[in-house]
């Protein structure tokens, strides 16, 4: 049997290349592995495939019973198929904080570790077979990191993180800043999205005083191109939230070249949120966070009413 190997849904850069290196993996040792997405690349993700020559995988909406497969790059059961406690699930590889609900029909392996990206995670669990992988999967291995550390300027970024990327850049003898920059370009063109695509992009669902939110977040380095449909992505703010059956959407715009966020105000609810959170003073319908980078790390773990 083929086992699936998929990351969250809306996949990023880390949740579309981290299943493609886990199933070359799998399958060089000898588990037939078949990677699979949950979405929709976004367009880092998708400048990364074509970048590196790797075809994109299949996109799934579902699992069955039948279906043997392994997670990575979240545990959190909102982020995964609906029927995903009834497949048979072999494993975990993440680096976010465990969520709890996942159920298993026998022990698995499950490896969860404090470094910012899967990609850096399968870099150690895959040993020596690493040396064996093709210029894709490597290539796959460091934009997934250069992505997450948001090219080592995110506070979720360790010094391995930065050790694995640049030992993987030499190998590959790929400048990091050049591949950055043309990473950072891809993501920053949002124009053929809707407003509520760019709501849900890059989105996690979080509680907060008994508040249901859809915390987004958009990494640019264009920030401008964002914000100048502030007005339009605030109106479907409402629609969106109603659709997902939560209380609020929160749009964090992350400017990558400032190191800051911008964060759109469109209530009293957000505002409150905003000054209890990060302890500024929000006067309009926008409010700077100089140094607001990461969500797992900055954003929600301050978030409180």
């Amino acid at each position: 049997m083929t086992t699936l190997v998929f990351g969250h849904k809306s996949p990023d850069t880390d949740s579309t290349g981290s299943p493609i290196i886990w199933a070359w993996y799998l399958n060089e040792t000898g588990t037939p592995a078949k990677a699979v997405l949950l979405g929709e690349p976004n367009t880092e993700a998708a400048f990364v495939l074509r970048h590196w020559g790797l075809d994109r995988p299949e996109i799934i909406t579902d699992v069955t019973a039948e279906d043997q497969v392994v997670i990575v790059d979240t545990n959190n059961p909102a982020e995964l198929p609906p029927s995903i406690n009834e497949a048979q699930i072999q494993g975990i590889i993440d680096h976010h904080m465990l969520v709890g609900g996942l159920k298993t029909r026998t022990p698995i392996d499950i490896t969860i570790r404090p470094l910012a990206c899967t990609a850096t995670i399968m870099h150690d669990l895959m040993g020596d077979v690493l040396a064996k992988a093709p210029t894709g999967i490597k290539g796959a291995m460091l934009s997934c990191i250069l992505s997450d550390t948001l090219e080592f300027r995110s506070p979720t970024t360790t010094p391995h993180d930065r050790a694995v990327a640049e030992k993987l850049a030499n190998e590959l003898r790929v400048s990091i800043p050049e591949l950055a920059a043309k990473m950072f370009e891809a993501k920053s063109d949002v124009s053929a999205f809707s407003d509520a695509e760019l709501l849900r992009m890059d989105s996690k669902e979080y509680t907060v005083g008994g508040k249901e939110l859809r915390v987004s977040v958009l990494e640019t380095t264009a920030p401008k191109v964002i914000l100048d449909r502030k007005d339009s992505l605030m109106r479907s703010m409402v629609d969106v939230a109603k659709e997902d059956g939560a209380d609020q959407v929160l749009l964090f715009v992350v400017d990558i070249i400032r190191e800051e966020a911008t964060l759109l105000v469109p209530n009293d609810l957000v505002k409150q949120i905003a000054e209890a959170s990060f302890g500024c003073t929000v006067t309009g319908d926008t409010v700077v966070l100089p140094g607001i980078m990461s969500r797992k790390k900055q954003i929600l773990p301050a978030l409180k009413l």
